[in-house]
């Protein structure tokens, strides 16, 4: 029997460069949530990629541009879910009801990125610290429509100061919870909706017209 013919060489498929720059960023996201901003180093990125450093900084700039890359996905990721699931309730407590299960779910699905933002950007430059403000604006608008949209007579004030309490209350309690892993999704949206309920519960309903049921 004749030896059989040498099989050619196997052909690696490229990657494009959009599939390049998604794997840059997955890993990106893990070094930067495990070790934070500053214990975070480009070589230890691009040597996990398997590219060069070379390329991760033809890609991003810098550390800071990464970082920012980073965030800016996830605060993409975070506004499409939570605009989603505002999208599907009808009354106050429905609304914040949806929206604390979808930020919470957010978080345990996406533990390294939330991670990331909650660590210590300002190692970094103003660059890093806008990013990971910029997903709180942007949650905040959110949150501002809503309760302009069920409470308008409150003033902009009282508007803003609410938000400002609910973007604080539900960043600590989803770091609470990493903490505490047996506490559920629901149940952390139980307790942010109880609590901000009965402090805006009094302004979201009409004189004389009883609150919404519990969302079991």
């Amino acid at each position: 029997m004749s030896a059989s013919a040498p099989r050619p060489p196997r052909r690696h498929r490229r990657m494009s460069r959009a599939d390049r720059e998604r794997q840059m960023l997955d890993v990106a996201e893990e070094v930067f949530g495990d070790r934070g901003y500053q214990g975070t180093s480009m070589d230890e990125i691009a040597q996990r990629c398997g590219v060069s450093k070379p390329m991760l900084y033809e890609y991003f700039g810098s550390k800071d541009g990464l970082f920012a890359a980073c965030v800016d996905r996830s605060k993409a990721e975070l506004l499409d879910v939570t605009q989603k699931a505002m999208a599907a309730a009808s009354t106050p407590e429905d609304v914040l009801w949806h929206a604390m299960v979808a930020y919470f779910a957010f978080v345990d699905e996406h533990s390294r990125s939330f991670a990331m933002m909650v660590s210590r950007p300002t190692d970094g430059s103003w660059k890093t610290v806008d990013a990971v403000e910029a997903i709180r604006r942007q949650q905040g608008t959110l949150i501002s429509a809503a309760l302009t949209a069920f409470a308008p007579h409150i003033g902009e004030q009282a508007i803003a100061a609410f938000t400002e309490i609910i973007i604080g209350a539900s960043e600590r309690l989803a770091q609470w919870r990493t903490r505490h892993p047996q506490v559920r999704i629901e149940d952390a949206a139980r307790h942010m909706t109880d609590f901000c309920w009965k402090g805006l519960g009094p302004y979201l309903t009409e004189p004389g017209r009883s609150m919404p049921p519990r969302t079991p």
